[in-house]
């Protein structure tokens, strides 16, 4: 997809890989860019320099986020890329409650699913659209030391699988982004020493390398390109793997 002219919708824009992915499509030419977040000044702070739209959306409420594919819609035009991009993390395993559970798993999961639920008709009815949804590479490997985490960025990456093989040939593109180690305010709230392996990347550099992996249609993301590898890794050889993980858990501890 040429970025140039495009509407496109960004969640959890303001701050962090999205006020970045904002910024950078802005730059590229698209024709306006809304910037949704459940922080309105924020979101305000980044429509502003780029001569967008702020919305406040909290993308765990699926009145909020039909309300923003309708505001869009009606006011602005046909989304042609809506970027799925909020997210939250939480430490903890097995203990973490049921009500933290379905706070993520409603950020995380069902926030994409909801938004697809009302554009894939949309986008397909007019002939085609993109998706983009932000999970982690968190949702190809294992995240140490975040149970939700974990789970709920695997299941992002299968749904955005699932979108991009049940429509793909109906013209509906589907991008997901893995990237690890980002220096956000999210990463900045937790201990860094499980995503650092491989470099903190900024979120600008990631904004870039998503631009391009756009412009290409490439379905997977991978700002850090060792990713790939782990992932072949873990797909020859899940014993290795694992007792490769739990290596470098107990490192982590020491």
């Amino acid at each position: 997809m040429n970025i140039r002219d495009k509407i496109i919708v960004v969640t959890g824009a303001a701050s962090g890989i999205g006020a970045a992915m904002a910024d950078c499509f802005a730059g590229a030419g698209a024709r306006h860019v809304i910037c949704s977040d459940r922080d309105l000044p924020g979101a305000q702070t980044v429509a502003e320099a780029i001569g967008g739209t702020a919305i406040q959306t909290d993308v765990a409420k699926e009145a909020d986020i039909a309300a923003l594919i309708e505001m869009v819609e009606s006011d602005i035009g046909p989304i042609d890329l809506f970027v799925s991009n909020a997210g939250i993390i939480m430490e903890g395993g097995v203990e973490v409650a049921d009500e933290a559970w379905q706070s993520i798993w409603d950020i995380n999961v069902l926030a994409h699913i909801r938004a697809a639920r009302i554009l894939v008709p949309k986008m397909l009815a007019r002939g085609g659209g993109y998706i983009l949804s932000t999970a982690s590479a968190a949702g190809l490997l294992a995240q140490i030391g975040s149970a939700p985490y974990s789970v709920t960025k695997h299941a992002a990456v299968s749904f955005a699988e699932w979108l991009a093989i049940t429509h793909g040939d109906d013209g509906l593109k589907v991008s997901v982004l893995c990237p690890q180690g980002v220096a956000t305010a999210m990463t900045a709230d937790i201990d860094t020493s499980t995503v650092a392996k491989d470099g903190m990347l900024s979120a600008q550099a990631v904004a870039q390398i998503t631009l391009e992996a756009i412009e290409e249609e490439r379905f997977l993301i991978l700002p850090h390109p060792q990713v790939a590898d782990y992932i072949k890794q873990k797909g020859s050889d899940p014993e290795r793997w694992i007792t490769g993980m739990q290596r470098w858990q107990a490192q982590l501890k020491a």
